[in-house]
């Protein structure tokens, strides 16, 4: 079982925190909902190995982020790749097989500063 501190608890989990094949996790400054489910309840027709679409997440630190992800447990699927106009990348799959993207983003936040939100 992977540990985890009060800070990066699921506040949902099914069947339970001892056995979860689904979590969510509320995140940043929004609140906004990451849902992982385990490969068991994936369609039947399913890939058995990662792949398909990458989704990423904006986050301000993706070296510090990476870090945590794989000491949570997820394994290192595309490693940090620093691209141009300073996007930050990487990408772990995560102990149920799903892939997830992490991104520093900066027009994420020219849009967010732009609305006032930042």
């Amino acid at each position: 079982m992977v540990q985890r501190t009060a800070r990066y608890r699921p506040y949902f989990e099914r069947p339970d925190a001892e056995n979860p094949a689904y979590i969510e996790f509320r995140l940043g400054d929004y609140q906004h909902e990451l849902g992982i489910i385990d490969t068991r309840y994936a369609p039947p027709d399913a890939a058995a190995a990662p792949g398909g679409v990458v989704a990423y997440w904006h986050v301000d630190d993706v070296a510090a982020t990476l870090e945590r992800l794989t000491a949570m447990g997820a394994k290192e699927y595309q490693p940090l790749t620093h691209r141009e106009a300073g996007w930050i990348t990487a990408s772990v799959v995560d102990p149920f097989g799903n892939i997830l993207g992490i991104i520093y983003n900066p027009h994420y936040l020219d849009i967010l500063g732009a609305n006032g939100t930042a």
